[in-house]
């Protein structure tokens, strides 16, 4: 207990955890009960220092309530707007602050006591407003700085793992690409070298046999830093429908492979001190997924091996992050044979994996995936979610495969 709670406050000065746990106490606690529960009768709402009673405050809180956990939220996992919204609500308490009084008291006398009582927000307000850079300059260097000089992509030669290492080049990573297409690597390679990055193309098919030892041996001589587990495909249908043999392969790609790899470049990254392990999971290992079944079960795995490697490594300097996307626009649903339908762009996915990467265990990108992946499992029974899941995916499945 005494380390989570080391981890939850840690990165943050005392005032900002002290603003966390204001808005954390605000967003489970009190507002609902505000909003629940409270009497409509004796209810109050103040914006801008006018107080609303009733019913308008009713509604009106409901924006309060979001207001307070966007601030549990962002300060929590330290994101960069989140000092922004707090020097723009804590100024609009200041506003209300000195309108109440104007209002309330009249005269000379009320907008002088709303100078006095709208200071301190004032003041706070700037002070926030001021220190909004700090979690960009709050131990967040660059890649390269943070961990190191080269990173190794699989399933590199199209969707996520493409952009992965378009990412990584940016920020002036070498890369070690490997997939089975090795033209696809090749042209990706020469994009790359015109950011002004090294390369090494490595063809392979990580679910043959033997192939892990063949990639690590291919990079041995090199410090291998970061580590892109992306390799991976699902297939859809019924289970009694689909070629075993096929289904061999996802197991052997989507779980065997990501732990051989993993185990053999940890060590060294351990050793050095610093180092990253990133996992492309998906929303669908968050419950078991009828017509998806063993690919959600290998994407469970992958959550599983990751989030557990984070708590192992916590204090290593070796960083580990499982993403898990929903629908992307790559080329795994023709692949897993899906029926096409819009998914998100592999570019915010990582864009999304990369912010998240050393400041929590695991990350779904976009906020309606995460709703997702969360309140059927959270507030649902698993025959419920199940039922429910099976609805959803049998919409994305040929007829003939349901």
């Amino acid at each position: 207990m005494s380390e989570w709670l080391r981890d939850l406050f840690r990165g943050r000065p005392a005032w900002m955890n002290v603003i966390m746990v204001f808005c954390g106490f605000m967003t489970f606690v009190y507002m609902p009960w505000d909003i629940f529960w409270k009497p409509v009768a004796i209810d109050q709402e103040v914006w801008f220092g006018v107080l609303f009673t009733g019913w308008t405050a009713k509604v009106l809180a409901v924006p309060h309530w979001f207001v307070y956990g966007a601030g549990a939220y962002g300060l929590r996992r330290n994101r960069p707007w989140v000092l922004t919204w707090g020097a723009v609500y804590i100024g609009q308490v200041a506003i209300g602050m000195f309108l109440w009084s104007a209002l309330e008291i009249g005269g000379l006398l009320g907008p002088f006591l709303g100078l006095i009582a709208a200071a301190p927000f004032s003041a706070l307000t700037w002070f926030v407003w001021q220190s909004r850079g700090h979690f960009d300059a709050n131990g967040r260097l660059g890649l390269r700085e943070r961990y190191g000089e080269w990173a190794l992509v699989t399933g590199a030669s199209a969707g996520l793992g493409a952009e992965f290492a378009r990412a990584l080049g940016r920020q002036g990573i070498s890369c070690v690409l490997t997939a089975r297409r090795a033209e696809r690597l090749e042209e990706l390679a020469g994009e790359l070298a015109g950011l002004g990055v090294e390369t090494r193309v490595v063809p392979l098919d990580l679910a043959r046999a033997g192939a892990v030892d063949e990639l690590l041996a291919a990079v041995r001589d090199l410090p291998i830093a970061i580590l892109i587990n992306n390799a991976g495909f699902g297939g859809v249908g019924r289970f009694e429908r689909q070629d075993a043999a096929m289904l061999r392969e996802m197991i052997e790609l989507n779980c065997v492979a990501p732990v051989a790899l993993t185990s053999g470049l940890l060590g060294p990254m351990r050793e050095r001190g610093r180092g990253a392990v990133l996992f492309t999971g998906s929303v669908a290992g968050r419950q078991p997924l009828p017509l998806h079944a063993v690919y959600s079960a290998t994407k469970a795995f992958d959550l599983h091996l990751g989030e557990a490697l984070w708590r192992e490594l916590h204090e290593s300097g070796v960083d580990v992050l499982v993403v898990e996307p929903g629908s992307t626009e790559t080329e795994f649903q023709g692949v897993a044979g899906e029926l096409p339908h819009e998914g998100a762009s592999a570019g915010s996915v990582v864009e999304s994996a990369l912010m998240a990467l050393g400041r929590q265990p695991s990350v779904v990108p976009g906020w309606m995936d995460w709703l997702r992946a969360n309140i059927a499992v959270r507030l649902g029974s698993r025959p419920m979610v199940l039922h429910v899941a099976q609805g959803l995916m049998a919409a994305r499945t040929p007829p003939d495969q349901r």
